[in-house]
Formats: structure tokens, C-alpha cells, sequence
């Protein structure tokens, strides 16, 4: 699509705010209806033309799609959807609309931190699709004792209670306060001083770059908002060498999973997990499947690992 064609679409005061929010947040439909106060039909029509004109793209998650700004847009009609969304920064709604977006993302994070505060105290006992000792198992097959590893979306550590016996230092980060006090009271219980809960998000860990050997994502990748970033994020506090290890369900269609499990994504594909690692700059991928239930909805969980 050439510039004036660009202007065109985005001449559109809908369209230049749906672009802008785009530029900031993957979100669904439900949410744009939320942020901007339109119908579904409205802005399903609008978000339609800026596919069609391959300025945003679509991404189906089980009954759920959630648009975002496409990742093909040549260069100089990024520098000219930049321009353009601070042009309209100054006006009155944009404000809004970002308020809107900021209250969105809000919600969004208290009801992850409510759903696991709530089941802090319990998790062992909790359903937690993907997590089998067959499936652990294999992931620990995979871990160097004597290094300093972290653990991001630890919940209570049930695996970096299991690594403290050989590693020398093991960071549990996790978005939920009260999982974190029930994690610090588990491992004073047990007697780990090697074995410290942090508070903070995966997508933005409270670490410094290069300060562990290990990253470990067991079951927490599909929690995360924007995975990718989360994989960035587990890259960057690596040192160089450093491993990274992913215990993750397959894609799958159990929609309820969502409000049991408050899950945002329903898995993920080989290949998807293979091109986020690759595109983060992880080398020596590799991806499998390694355990299957046996009981509905047969959940599949796959391991990963790469190499810093």
C-alpha cells in the first residue's frame, strides 16, 4: 500500500485510534469496544479495512481474536503511522482512549494476581493443566546443578523447592504478593537460604541483564499477556551461554481453561515457540512434546530449551 493510500485509511478518526491503541497492546475486540465505547459491528468493520490494508493483523486464540499492529509493515509506513499517532496525542481523546487502555490492562493484571492470590495457600492441590511429575520430570533432566537460576511465574516454587537442594541461588518471581509470602514461608520452613521469592511480573522481572545461568518458564508462559516479551525478558537476565527451558501446554481448544485456570493464551504450537526463541535470539532450539493426560481435555505439554 503506497503513502497516499496509508493517509487515506487513517483519515478515519476510528481507524487512527484503533491504530494507536494497536501500537501499544495486542487486545481484543471486547476490549477496543470497552476502550472506544462503539459497537462490536462498528469496530469490527473498521479493523477489517486496516487488515485489508495489512496495516493490522488478526490472531485466533480458541473462541477469542485479538488484533495488533502487523508485523510486515515496511518501514516508512511505520515512521508514517508514528507521526501521525503523535499528531493525534494532542488531542483530548487520546487521553481518554489511553486511560481507557491503561483501566483495561489493570483489570487485566489484578484478575491474574486475584485468581493465584486465591489459591496460593492450595496450589499443590489445584488443578493445573500440564503440570504431571511425567512432564517435571523431564524438565529436570534437563538442569545444571551449582548455577544461579530463575524461575519466572514460579507460583509457591514447587520445582525451584526441588532445585535449592544443589543450585547455588534460585529467584522465584511471581506477579501474586500472597504467593510469594506463602513461597518465602515454604523455603524458611525448609531451610533454604539460597532460595529467594521476588515480586514482579515475568514480562518485566525484577533481575538484573546476565545475572542467572538458567531461566525457567514451567506452566507460567501461557499466563503471560505478551509472551514474546516474556521470552525477551528471560533472555535478557541470562548470561551469555545461559539456558532457557519452557514447560508449556500444546495448543488446544479447552476455552474454559480461561476462567478455571485464568489462562490468556490456550497453548502453543512447535512452530510458534520455535520462531518467538528464534526471533528473540536463542540458539540450539529445540521443542517437543513430552507428555500427554491420559483423562478430557487430554491436555499435551511440551518442553523447550535453548541456548543464549
Amino acid at each position: 500500500m503506497d503513502t497516499a493510500d496509508t493517509l487515506k485509511l487513517l483519515s478515519d478518526p476510528t481507524r487512527l485510534r484503533l491504530v494507536r491503541l494497536l501500537t501499544r497492546e495486542e487486545l481484543s475486540v471486547a476490549e477496543l469496544q470497552e476502550i472506544l465505547n462503539m459497537g462490536q459491528s462498528r469496530i469490527s468493520s473498521h479493523l477489517g479495512l486496516l487488515r485489508q490494508g495489512e496495516l493490522v493483523e488478526d490472531r485466533r486464540d480458541g473462541k477469542k481474536s485479538f488484533y495488533r499492529l502487523s508485523n510486515s509493515i515496511p518501514a516508512e509506513t511505520t515512521k508514517l503511522l508514528n507521526v501521525v499517532c503523535e499528531a493525534f496525542d494532542k488531542q483530548s481523546q487520546a487521553d481518554s482512549d489511553s486511560q481507557n487502555l491503561d483501566r483495561i490492562l489493570d483489570q487485566r493484571r489484578e484478575l491474574s494476581e486475584k485468581f493465584f492470590s486465591s489459591i496460593a495457600e492450595n496450589l499443590g492441590k489445584y488443578p493445573c493443566p500440564g503440570r504431571s511429575w511425567e512432564a517435571i520430570g523431564h524438565f529436570l533432566l534437563k538442569l545444571t546443578p551449582r548455577i544461579k537460576i530463575a524461575d519466572l511465574g514460579a507460583g509457591e516454587g514447587i520445582i525451584s523447592q526441588l532445585l535449592a537442594r544443589r543450585a547455588e541461588t534460585v529467584y522465584c518471581i511471581d506477579n501474586s504478593k500472597r504467593m510469594v509470602e506463602v513461597g518465602t514461608d515454604l523455603a524458611k520452613k525448609n531451610g533454604f537460604t539460597n532460595l529467594h521469592y521476588k515480586f514482579g511480573d515475568i514480562e518485566n522481572v525484577p533481575l538484573e541483564d546476565g545475572e542467572v545461568e538458567l531461566s525457567l518458564l514451567s506452566q507460567a508462559l501461557h499466563h503471560a499477556r505478551q509472551p514474546l516479551q516474556a521470552l525477551e525478558e528471560a533472555y535478557r537476565i541470562l548470561k551469555p551461554g545461559g539456558q532457557i527451558l519452557i514447560l508449556d501446554l500444546l495448543e488446544h481448544q479447552f476455552e474454559e481453561a480461561r476462567e478455571l485456570y485464568n489462562d490468556q493464551w490456550l497453548g502453543f504450537s512447535q512452530n510458534q515457540l520455535y520462531r518467538w526463541l528464534k526471533d528473540v535470539g536463542f540458539d540450539q532450539i529445540e521443542v517437543s512434546i513430552v507428555s500427554k493426560e491420559p483423562e478430557e481435555p487430554y491436555f499435551e505439554t511440551l518442553l523447550a530449551s535453548a541456548i543464549k
